[in-house]
């Protein structure tokens, strides 16, 4: 399988930059915080949000290297990311995030919530300052969205209901409209035309939707190891994803267990077993597929360059996480 690493070569000099830029600008203002940058910053994500946007600044604007303004723009969209990720851990309460422990199992849950505020402040203070009103817009939405789809899914948590589209709607929220708007917002400081723009947001948009599906099938096929996280998480904790979605289509029984939230004994064993012999696996991954297909095809007008290659082996790295 190819590595994330290896695909962000084009940007790999910048990404490294990044990683100690974000550690500087989080931790100057107090110890515990820059603690918690290091922890946060060192533990080893992939940073496919800012290699978008870094990848995005090198293939519009070939003649240039990254700007200024885009490296502000990659160290604000992954400050944004993991205010986010500090954040849900909390409410999820999860001990574990990259297979290293959470800011707040590490902190306590006061220091996490208030560095992942911080995070988000100081993201909005550094987004001001890039003086482009589009871009702010883009990325000020893109903190609401966050916050509507982690508001979804605490409302929807164990409901047999949920449609579909619905779940779409809420994986956009939490994971594609970042990717989406940044991208966009990335070509806006390149000065694309406006249909250049639409394209790029369409192609963050669909490959951040390929991406988290691709997550929710994991959560049922990976190892504990591999996801840094106890696997059928999700699952447990009553958020369905598209694997079970599907599968309560063509497993009754599957409906009774969620709907009582495993409360006896083997239920969630048992509605493992109940996904993994259904289709639903399958079907997500044709979803995951086809949302990997239109990112691919939202890039047909962008020119050739090592970068426009690296965006598009992209999508087919998020598909091969599967395999």
């Amino acid at each position: 399988m190819t590595s994330a690493t290896s695909l962000f070569s084009p940007v790999e000099s910048d990404l490294q930059l990044l990683t100690e830029n974000l550690k500087k600008l989080v931790g100057a203002r107090h110890p515990i915080l820059y603690a918690a940058a290091e922890h946060l910053f060192g533990a080893g994500g992939k940073r496919l949000r800012p290699a978008v946007v870094l990848l995005i600044s090198r293939a519009t604007l070939p003649d240039q290297g990254v700007t200024p303004r885009h490296r502000r723009l990659a160290e604000i969209t992954e400050m944004i990311h993991t205010a986010s990720l500090v954040h849900d851990d909390v409410v999820d309460e999860a001990e574990l995030r990259r297979g290293v422990p959470t800011v707040h199992s590490s902190f306590g849950n006061r220091v996490a919530v208030l560095a992942g505020d911080f995070l988000f402040a100081q993201a909005s203070w550094y987004l001001a300052n890039l003086d482009n009103l589009a871009v702010v817009k883009l990325l000020s939405e893109v903190i609401m969205d966050l916050a509507e789809g982690e508001i979804r899914q605490g409302l929807t948590q164990f409901d047999t209901g949920l449609s579909i589209e619905a779940y779409l709607d809420k994986s956009y929220y939490k994971t594609a409209s970042l990717i989406a708007n940044s991208a966009k917002a990335a070509g806006l400081l390149s000065e694309v035309s406006p249909e250049m723009a639409d394209n790029l947001y369409r192609y963050g948009k669909h490959m951040g939707l390929a991406f988290q599906i691709v997550d929710d099938i994991l959560d049922f096929t990976g190892s504990a190891e591999s996801l840094g996280k106890p696997a059928g998480s999700d699952l447990k904790s009553g958020n369905l994803t598209a694997p079970a979605l599907y599968a309560l289509e063509e497993q009754p029984y599957l409906e009774a267990i969620i709907e009582r939230e495993f409360t006896q004994e083997g239920d969630l064993e048992k509605a493992l077993e109940l996904v993994q012999t259904s289709q639903g696996l399958d079907r997500s991954r044709e979803l995951a597929a086809s949302h990997a297909k239109i990112a691919v095809e939202a890039l047909a007008d962008l020119p050739a360059s090592d970068s426009r290659q690296a965006l598009l082996r992209l999508t087919d790295y998020v598909l091969s996480r599967l395999y």
